[in-house]
């Protein structure tokens, strides 16, 4: 029966796993549906704008069509009142010849009469001759000028006829454009909304798949071997364990866990934060996200939360979110968001809290620490009086914060790590953003959290400072354990207030809030009971299932699918 039982739960976890793939494959095909519509949009607009172009230039010949007829009509009318002028002359030419003819035909008449009686009359003759002649010259230039005119006249009729087609036609390709221009707007507008309708769909499907991996996970990380180190490591090669599984040695037994994932030595800082950005992408959407960093000296938490900022190969998690948070904000403006960062940066030292952003050292010393309190409004938001907030609009404000914080940092030397974090380091980015075109607001939180080395006292050889600081170190961090089992059991009474870090996170744990904890391992020997320590705590909060459990989550999906 056993076997039965096993063998179906079997079946189901694999019926499980090709859902979530189901799942993550119609993500991926929304995001493509985003995209194609994101660049039909881009599309649209060009065109829009070439037709807004190509409307200008219509209107542009029109008042140019119209300009061209407004011309020739005046020219025609200057044309007309010169042939008028011209005829009126021209009747008068004829009025003179006619009256001339009749003069010369009554001196023909009388030549004859007086002929005889005058010697003058023949150069009379002679002179009349000559003025018919210049009359009848005259008038033939005239009938040659009337000819001319009555060609521009119907050369300018014909050009005034042109223009008036040519205008028609200019109208109406207008109009033409006019309605396609319409027509274009409202397949735009239409485009935008499915972009909008898409990323609604989008963050939902995201907050799905996130809750079906568990509102709260575990991942493991182990650090190189050094030069000088012998390794205690090792990882599972077969069986459903790869890539989630590692194993120590330790006093001839092997101990085996098993993570949400395992990131072996040869994990690069972009392989972390490639399994980590969708949780970047839900404290964008609005969600509280937590991400922290817990393990023993030495481990290599500062690496994986920090890094190295000047160099790109090996920036933490805490400078790659922020790029991403910043880059994506970017790309969301085209959708009408417009998104205001504000960050903060303190940490926890002996149970008191330090301004790490705070302009003035003095102001970071123990004794100006009293004045900061941690108090939750109705929303579930975090305030802390006092605390530095500071608006940031670039990725490059940022990383000057990281520098001035980190130069605040409370180290110290121990028999574990010759510069341990002493204190845990809590940096918090709050996200608002405003669609104005959709009335969307969305508050997230990211914050992430390099903690304070956890050691035991026999193998730290704290004494003095150093043993306050590590019994306040332990005790926090118990706190932290005591609070997620608390919530994953349901228990009415959750200790937040035992320590100042639970009392600090507690709106971001918990409900649909996303946490996530990177147990970080030192590899060699001499570190493996300590390993084995941070290991058994880290798989008891892997067990847990905090908000909306997953096989819950899995089961409601599988019935409504």
């Amino acid at each position: 029966m056993l076997q039965d039982t096993n063998k179906r739960l079997q079946e189901y976890n694999t019926s499980l796993q090709q859902y979530n793939c189901n799942l993550q494959a119609d993500a991926t095909k929304n995001a493509e549906t985003i995209d194609k519509l994101q660049k039909e949009k881009n599309t649209m607009v060009e065109t829009m704008n070439g037709l807004k172009d190509h409307s200008n230039s219509v209107k542009l010949q029109l008042e140019m069509a119209k300009s061209s007829q407004s011309e020739a009509l005046k020219q025609k009318n200057n044309l007309l009142s010169e042939v008028e002028a011209l005829r009126g002359e021209l009747h008068q030419v004829r009025d003179d010849r006619d009256h001339k003819s009749a003069e010369i035909n009554s001196l023909l008449s009388d030549l004859g009469v007086y002929k005889e009686l005058t010697g003058k009359s023949s150069s009379e003759l002679e002179n009349v001759m000559i003025r018919c002649d210049a009359l009848e010259e005259t008038c033939s230039n005239q009938t040659e000028k009337i000819k001319t005119l009555q060609i521009q006249l119907a050369s300018a009729n014909e050009k005034l006829k042109r223009s008036n087609l040519t205008t028609m036609e200019t109208m109406s390709e207008y109009e033409s454009q006019k309605r396609m221009l319409e027509d274009l707007q409202l397949r735009l507008t239409e485009a935008e909304q499915k972009i909008v309708d898409g990323e609604k769909l989008r963050k939902k499907l995201h907050n799905t798949i996130l809750e079906l991996k568990g509102n709260i996970r575990v991942f493991c990380r182990v650090r190189p071997l050094l030069s000088n180190e012998s390794g205690a490591v090792s990882y599972p090669n077969n069986g459903e364990n790869i890539g989630r599984g590692v194993e120590l040695m330790h006093n001839t037994q092997s101990y085996s866990f098993a993570f949400d994932k395992v990131f072996d030595h040869s994990a690069s800082q972009e392989d972390v934060f490639t399994e980590i950005s969708q949780l970047v992408q839900s404290a964008l959407d609005g969600y509280k996200v937590c991400i922290f960093a817990y393990g023993q000296t030495g481990s290599g938490k500062t690496h994986t939360m920090m890094g190295n900022p000047e160099f790109n190969d090996q920036k933490g998690l805490i400078p790659r979110s922020l790029e991403q948070i910043f880059q994506t904000s970017q790309c969301l403006m085209s959708q009408g968001w417009k998104y205001k960062m504000q960050a903060s940066m303190l940490e926890i030292y002996n149970e008191t809290i330090r301004d790490l952003l705070a302009t003035s050292r003095t102001s970071i010393q123990d004794g100006a620490a009293s004045k900061y309190n941690i108090k939750h409004d109705a929303n579930g938001n975090t305030q802390v009086s006092d605390l530095t907030i500071v608006d940031v609009r670039s990725i490059n404000e940022v990383s000057s914060l990281l520098k001035r914080a980190a130069q605040s940092r409370s180290v110290g030397k121990t028999q574990m790590n010759e510069e341990s974090s002493r204190s845990h380091c809590v940096f918090t980015l709050r996200i608002f953003g405003v669609n104005e075109g959709t009335d969307q607001q969305v508050q997230g939180v990211l914050n992430l959290i390099d903690l304070a080395g956890s050691e035991r006292l026999n193998k730290s050889g704290a004494t003095g400072d150093r043993l306050k600081e590590t019994q306040a170190i332990n005790k926090s961090l118990s706190c932290l354990s005591d609070v997620i089992f608390s919530i994953a059991k349901k228990e009415e009474h959750i200790p937040f207030r035992n320590s100042k870090l639970t009392y600090l996170l507690q709106p971001c744990l918990g409900g649909d809030s996303k946490t996530l904890m990177f147990v970080n391992l030192s590899p060699e020997v001499s570190s493996t009971s300590e390993s084995i320590c941070s290991l058994r705590f880290a798989a008891r909060v892997n067990s847990c299932e905090i908000g909306v459990p997953r096989r819950q989550t899995q089961m409601r999906s599988l019935s409504q699918g």
